[in-house]
């Protein structure tokens, strides 16, 4: 097995090799008194009973459906998943069958974690493009669901403010979304819209680099993807940073907060940039007064993160015909309905999105879906997406702040570049 030192490891890993400890049971090399072949299932679900539930319910549906494996789960805590994975692959220790967040893929794949997913094609051709992880012209991972942000307002707000509501045919343009803004603080609101400040990691490339996308910016240059220059310290990019900077200069948003979607609740802030996941409980207390908006065309049209957990199969599972198996049968869209339904998340099939309570052509979370659609952009595919993701993180924060935004921008241009040279290109040329 080709094996790299991979980009994500924290002071978390001393805890994550306690995690791990169980050995190389269930990679398909351990038979179980009934003769099945014992494929082990890692999740970072623990904490999430919703999920837990669903995954529950598939695996007791595939052990049942045959008699040549047994798949047995275990599930991590989220803070301290990525951690078990790399501990584990050091000591050969990987299960057959792990998830993982879809921009990571790259990394573990190119650090030899994985092996190519190699799902029939009526599976992987039937997902959103953004459930599916493609490293090196191949997939690695697939996923039931993705996720999406948008624009939660109240009807009764905008209307009495005299702002356009915008759909996904006309959105609000970059002017009009800041004359919304100056409006609505005008109006009595202090600060007119939350967009998560307070929170901290993946959410700010996942945020905010769809900002940096809709000025005509980027992350990396995705056309060699051996680095950030000119995408992500050229002209648009600085543009962008002036305006994110300006939205906390000029009092429209704040970092004060707290993490989700209650200041919006209690009409604190007349909008809120948030994600799918918040939208039960907003129309639980808002009902059919609330409004999910496309978010601003900046420049280029409006953007959003696509890319959310997806399932992958270990380089180490010696039994990958079973765990493809397993795959094959909990794609079906009955499964895929739950997992959205339960854990408000947008359905990878179109069926299983019609039969969904929220997600279907008359659900009241349908917005969801247009903007995944037609706005999602996948995080850079490459392994060096960690180091792009913290150097984004550690800069949005420095512009929030107040600092020199072309100074900035260009360190961490340097600083992701330093990483793409340092290993390689990462096999781009």
């Amino acid at each position: 097995m080709r094996t790299r030192t991979p980009i994500l490891v924290s002071a978390g890993l001393v805890t994550a090799i306690a995690l791990t400890g169980c050995g190389q049971a269930g990679q398909g090399d351990t038979t179980t008194a009934d003769g099945r072949t014992q494929l082990t299932m890692w999740t970072h679900s623990a904490g999430n009973p919703a999920e837990l539930e669903v995954y529950e319910q598939i695996i007791s549906d595939f052990n049942a459906s045959q008699d040549d494996y047994e798949v047995v789960h275990e599930s991590f805590p989220q803070g301290a998943y990525n951690d078990a994975i790399v501990a584990a692959a050091a000591s050969g220790d990987l299960p057959c069958l792990l998830d993982l967040d879809g921009p990571i893929m790259p990394n573990w794949a190119w650090a030899g974690y994985l092996q190519p997913l190699e799902l029939p094609a009526e599976i992987t051709d039937s997902l959103l493009p953004t459930a599916v992880g493609v490293w090196d012209d191949e997939i690695y991972s697939a996923g039931y669901w993705d996720a999406a942000l948008g624009i939660f307002a109240r009807k009764s707000v905008l209307d009495a403010n005299g702002i356009r509501i915008p759909t996904v045919d006309q959105p609000w343009t970059a002017d009009e979304f800041g004359d919304a803004l100056a409006t609505l603080k005008a109006a009595g609101y202090e600060t007119p819209i939350d967009i998560g400040a307070e929170d901290t990691g993946e959410w700010w490339p996942y945020a905010y680099s769809p900002f940096l996308q809709s000025f005509g910016g980027d992350l990396i240059d995705r056309s060699t993807m051996l680095s950030a220059d000119g995408a992500l310290n050229g002209p648009d990019a600085v543009a962008w940073g002036d305006w994110f900077a300006g939205l906390f200069a000029d009092a429209y948003a704040g970092n004060s907060g707290t993490v989700g979607n209650q200041e919006f609740i209690d009409d604190e802030v007349a909008l809120s940039y948030t994600g799918v996941w918040n939208a039960v409980t907003a129309l639980d207390a808002v009902g059919d007064d609330l409004l999910i908006l496309p978010p601003p065309d900046l420049g280029n049209g409006p953007k959003i993160g696509g890319g959310s957990w997806q399932w992958a199969i270990s380089s180490e599972c010696k039994e990958a015909d079973g765990a493809r198996a397993y795959l094959e049968f909990s794609f079906q869209d009955e499964y895929i309905t739950e997992f959205a339904d339960k854990q408000v998340v947008i359905p990878a099939t179109d069926a299983a999105a019609q039969a969904s309570e929220y997600f279907g052509d008359d659900g009241a979370l349908r917005p969801f879906v247009e903007f995944s659609q037609e706005y999602a952009v996948l995080r850079p595919e490459t392994p060096a997406y960690a180091v792009i993701s913290t150097t984004f993180e550690t800069a949005a924060k420095d512009i929030m702040n107040g600092a020199d935004v072309q100074e900035t921008l260009d360190r961490a241009v340097s600083e992701i570049d330093a990483n793409i040279a340092s290993n390689d290109g990462y096999g781009f040329q």
